[in-house]
């Protein structure tokens, strides 16, 4: 997984790509709390993931978790369908909140 991120008055853009997995997050959550502690709201953008498994579904859920108890926000936006298949199969999209919408291109990717 590579996240790049860009901070615009106080908002942090971050891009994931790649495989949101138990291999990359342990390196990678560190990074993201820390990002949440500088900006005071948080968009991910999922587009570009093209693997996740429950280490990634948790660090998504523990930055939201984390942004509530600091007053802050975090939004996922353009999901790819690697994201909507494990939102879908935990019955997470709720939680998360977020309107749910994909690219044409991960629509004509998606079985």
């Amino acid at each position: 997984m590579t996240m790049t991120y860009k901070i615009e008055t106080g908002r942090c853009i971050v891009q994931v790509e790649g495989a949101l997995t138990i291999y990359e997050v342990a390196r990678d959550k560190p990074i993201l709390l820390e990002m949440l502690q500088q900006a005071t709201d948080l968009e991910i953008d999922l587009h570009r993931v093209d693997q996740i498994d429950t280490a990634g579904l948790q660090l998504l859920v523990l930055a939201k978790r984390e942004a509530q108890r600091r007053g802050k926000q975090v939004r996922l936006v353009a999901h790819s369908p690697a994201t909507l298949d494990v939102l879908d199969c935990y019955n997470l999209a709720a939680y998360f909140g977020d309107p749910i919408v994909m690219s044409s291109s991960a629509q004509a990717h998606r079985p």
